[in-house]
């Protein structure tokens, strides 16, 4: 299976259960075929850099998952019927990459702050 960074631009118009609801049909299409979903980061609504079907506003959603390369495919067909989405774009990690990605996952956050106010 390989590591696939995915950043979806969906119609700013929907309501957040709407956002909710896509977000949950792609991962459980991913999910489907056999994907693991490592992360989705929802970056929130944000000025599109030029007019997108006629939308200047977009929220944009990064997914981060694990998959084998025909699900892609499948992916791909389904975004460009499904509504909600007005742009997409898969990239397939490199193994350094992907193995970076792990390091920073796997790292735990410190409980303590380091430094102690006196």
């Amino acid at each position: 299976m390989n590591t696939y960074e995915n950043i979806v631009i969906m119609n700013a118009s929907l309501t957040d259960e709407e956002i909710e609801s896509a977000i949950t049909r792609i991962k459980d299409l991913i999910s489907g075929y056999g994907g693991q979903i490592l992360k989705v980061d929802v970056w929130g609504k944000k000025k599109l850099a030029y007019e997108i079907k006629k939308q200047k506003k977009g929220v944009y959603v990064l997914f981060l998952y694990k998959t084998a390369s025909s699900t892609v495919k499948k992916l791909e067909d389904f975004y460009r019927v499904f509504d909600a989405v007005i742009k997409y774009m898969i990239v397939k990690l490199s193994i350094k990459q992907a193995q970076d990605l792990e390091k920073v996952e796997v790292v735990p956050e410190p409980t303590e702050p380091k430094i102690k106010p006196e």
